[in-house]
């Protein structure tokens, strides 16, 4: 209900160049907010994608460090074995540098494993990656 008199002159411009002015903008804010929530859902893609990499990540590690105390407890009981073992041929200060000796070689071998195996780790949210690269390229060309 408009207080306006029927008569009172119209202050925009015609009507088919307001309703084309209005489409124009319609369309552009319904771009806008398109892309917004693209942007944002992108955002909350990229954030579970590394949440759930760390998640299993941290779980891998937590049985690495079970199994890594267990292997070093075995580690100790087979080292002192083979030291009091080789102390019977030998003295005890010459089996204790040879088993020294093995350990550090195993050791020099699982250190060059470990670092070969972590430069295969990709911190990057691929699949995130790879929705931004499509989405910039139907920004580009909307219509194709």
């Amino acid at each position: 209900m408009s207080s306006l008199a029927p008569h009172a002159p119209e202050r925009h411009a015609p009507a088919h160049r307001g309703q084309e002015d209005g489409s124009v903008g319609e369309l552009l804010s319904t771009v806008a907010s398109d892309l917004q929530l693209l942007l944002r859902q992108e955002a909350e893609l990229a954030k579970a994608e590394i949440r759930e990499e760390a998640t299993k990540a941290g779980k891998a590690a937590g049985m690495f460090g079970g199994a890594g105390f267990a292997g070093y407890m075995v580690a100790v009981f087979l080292t002192l074995a083979a030291m009091f073992g080789l102390a019977n041929v030998m003295d005890l200060g010459w089996a204790a540098l040879i088993v020294t000796a093995v350990w550090a070689v195993i050791g020099l071998v699982l250190y060059r494993r470990g670092r070969a195996q972590m430069r295969t780790v990709s911190p990057k949210p691929e699949q995130t990656m790879q929705t931004l690269k499509e989405d910039m390229q139907w920004a580009r060309h909307p219509t194709r």
